[in-house]
């Protein structure tokens, strides 16, 4: 389990993921949705890393400028 060689396209794809699922729930926690709200989406993220990222990226609260 520890200490296997992974392909390089699986670690390349989980920091992508990683990355993009960062950047989202930042972005969801200064937005100016409702408290539940952000946790919905926060979760939705985490948990679909790239439909739930493109779901945000399309339909999410944006950012409070």
């Amino acid at each position: 389990m520890f200490g296997q060689d992974w392909p390089p396209f699986v670690t390349i794809g989980f920091l992508i993921a990683l990355v993009l699922a960062l950047w989202s729930v930042f972005n969801v926690a200064q937005s100016s949705a409702t408290p539940m709200s952000k946790a919905i989406w926060i979760v939705v993220v985490l948990f679909l890393p790239y439909l739930g990222f493109l779901a945000w990226l399309f339909f999410g609260p944006r950012t409070a400028r």
